[in-house]
Formats: structure tokens, sequence, C-alpha cells
């Protein structure tokens, strides 16, 4: 595809037109490649942001030029990386989400509007938008469903992917059934299971969803009783299903998420990712994977029920 350069060097007498073009610069999304040279892809207004940018400098004693360019090395949409920004936002929404029940509607209603305007703006830059979009916007969405339904929790919420509040003493002493050799969103899900919904949980390991046995609860494949919702993984859909979305909860499952579907990955993603792709190797028995992963789980929530607190 093709780009367009800015080469640039600011006024040094005019502090004003300087930070004029520095917020304008930072609006429209431009990568920074070096000092005085920025980036944008050549689509939609970015040609004629940077001309009106180049044009400003020109006339308060700056110099700006801009310039096609291609991308022989392949490597400038990776200057365009939004998932740490996302990350940042889907933390927020986590932590509103989890605050409802002690917030005024309110505040909540002013907090929604925050954070579906900052994904608005950084929608308006992610050139490359990926599942880190998707994700985002669908908690953003979450969080305006769940204000509405505590403005009027008797009015029908017509949403498309909407998950049922159940109750776990309905789900207790059962045999709970998922694909053989689980990997994350399974192994966090049947840890979940087991940990937080049915502390006597039976697991079946099968090999496709038509070999479920009728009495089973199936997780995490197409058909199953909990499974992928919206873009809500089945770990997701879980917390969401029995009310167990705490802020360390909610931060779990966007590393669940992450290493499953793709999106915004985690700090400790990538550690996690190779600790149980290790165990997943060693380990040739299902009960005894779980077992192990279990323990990776349980430390990551402990952690991050810690920072919670802090």
């Amino acid at each position: 595809m093709s780009w367009l350069l800015l080469i640039l060097s600011l006024p040094t007498g005019n502090a004003t037109a300087r930070m004029r073009c520095w917020r304008a610069l930072k609006t429209s999304g431009a990568a920074v490649l070096r000092d005085g040279v920025y980036l944008l892809p050549d689509q939609g207004s970015s040609a004629a942001t940077l001309a009106t940018v180049a044009e400003d400098l020109l006339a308060n004693g700056g110099t700006a030029r801009v310039l096609p360019t291609e991308d022989t090395q392949g490597d400038f949409a990776q200057q365009f990386d939004r998932g740490a920004e996302y990350s940042s936002l889907l933390a927020e929404v986590a932590q509103t989400q989890a605050a409802l029940q002690g917030a005024t509607v309110q505040d909540a209603v002013r907090q929604a509007r925050r954070m579906r305007k900052a994904f608005e703006q950084l929608a308006a830059i992610d050139f490359f938008p990926g599942e880190a979009q998707r994700q985002t916007l669908a908690a953003v969405d979450a969080l305006d469903d769940a204000i509405r339904w505590l403005q009027s929790p008797d009015e029908p919420q017509a949403t498309v992917a909407r998950v049922t509040p159940l109750r776990r003493e309905d789900y207790l002493a059962r045999t709970w059934a998922t694909r053989k050799r689980p990997w994350v969103d399974r192994l966090a899900s049947a840890w979940l299971i087991r940990r937080f919904i049915d502390p006597q949980a039976r697991f079946v390991w099968i090999q496709s969803a038509a070999d479920c046995p009728a009495h089973a609860l199936g997780f995490d494949f197409d058909g199953a009783a909990f499974t992928h919702v919206g873009s809500r993984v089945t770990f997701e859909t879980l917390l969401a299903s029995f009310a167990l979305e705490t802020p360390a909860m909610l931060r779990l499952g966007l590393l669940v998420h992450g290493l499953d579907a793709g999106g915004v990955l985690s700090p400790e993603s990538v550690g996690v990712e190779r600790v149980l792709a290790g165990m997943r190797d060693a380990i040739a028995d299902d009960d005894q994977l779980l077992q192990v992963a279990a323990g990776v789980f349980e430390g990551l929530l402990t952690t991050f029920e810690k920072d919670a607190r802090s």
C-alpha cells in the first residue's frame, strides 16, 4: 500500500505553532519514525491532514514537506499497533463494569459516555482494525447494556449475543464435556468451573461435538451449553453467566481472550502461553494437564486480586 511521510522542522520562536502541529499529528494517529519524520497510510483524509500541518508550519517559520513513499520492508503497519491503547481502555471498562452496583446511574452513564468517546477516537486512528478493536467495542457495548438494565431492569433488552444469568446451585455435581487436548480457553474454563461453579465437576474429554454424552454439559465447541457468545470466549461467557466478573476475573478473562482469539494481549500473555504450551507438550493425560494448569490460573488470580486491592 502507499504511505505518506511528513518531514519537518518546528519553528523555534513560535510555541503556539509547535503545539498546534503536535496536537494535529497526535490526533491524526501519525507514527513517529524519527525526530521530525512522521508517517501515515495514504488513505482517507491523511493527505489533507498532513498538507494542512505543512502549510501551518511553513506560514510560521518552520519547514515541512510531504512525500509519498512505499513500504519496501513491509514493517510500516507495525508502527500503528493500537493494542496497548485498547488494553488500557479495556481495563477502564472492566473496572467500571465491576463497580456498577456501587455507583449511581448518573456516574455510570457519564463514565460509559467517556469510554465510548475514547473508543471512537481510538478507532478513528486504528488504520488496521482487527480483533483488538472488536473486543473493545464489545466490552463498551456490554457496559452500555448493563447500564441500560440498571436504568430499566424490567424492560426487555434487544441485543445480539446476550448472556443469560444463571444460578450456580443449578449446576452442581454435573458432568462437563469439552474437546480433548485442551488449550487456554478450555483449560481456564475447566478450572473456573471446578473452582467457582461446580466443585464436584467431572470432566469428559471428547474427540468431537458429536461425542458429547447426552447428560453432559458441553463447553467450548459449537452447540455447547457454554461457548463463545458474541466477542466473548468461553471463559468470559462463564464469567458473565455466573456473575463472576470481578476486576481480577475480568483481567484474567482478557488474558484468556487474547491467547485464544487474538486481540489485546496482556503483559503476562507471552509467559503464560509458554508455560501452558510446555505443560501440554509434557503431559499426555488431560485430567493431569488440567490439575497442573489449574495452579497457573490460581496463581494469576491471586496476583490480580492483590493488584486490585492495592
